[in-house]
């Protein structure tokens, strides 16, 4: 059974850091990438960043510079480092971890969320 457990959300000041984690079940090597996920109310969820098995990593441009996503293929987990936090990064962050099964079809799992809020 699929399961991806978050941790590491928290409030902190502007231009502070926090990172999260997601603890992936049964194997991380079981997905062909994972990422980071976010959304506010009102607003549909959008890609923060993303890994794929090969370790090739992408960015929203809003996070670029800042954020770095990461995974720790012996742990099962992945990791989102972020730094120079903006009121504007405050958001429900939500782990995804994506199987391929040939395009366009693929499954989607993702975990249950932590809350991220910046302080200005």
């Amino acid at each position: 059974q699929v399961q991806l457990v978050e941790s590491g959300g928290g409030l902190v000041q502007a231009g502070g850091s926090l990172r999260v984690s997601c603890a992936a079940s049964p194997s991380i090597f079981f997905f062909d990438a994972m990422g980071w996920y976010r959304q506010t109310p009102g607003k549909e969820r959008e890609l923060v960043a993303i890994i794929t098995s090969g370790g090739t990593v992408n960015y929203a441009e809003a996070v670029k510079g800042r954020f770095t996503i990461s995974r720790d293929n012996a742990k099962n987990t992945a990791y989102l480092q972020m730094n120079s936090l903006k009121p504007e990064d405050t958001a429900v962050y939500y782990c995804n971890a994506m199987k391929s099964y040939g395009v366009p079809r693929r499954t989607d799992y993702w975990g249950q969320g932590t809350q991220v809020t910046v302080s200005s």
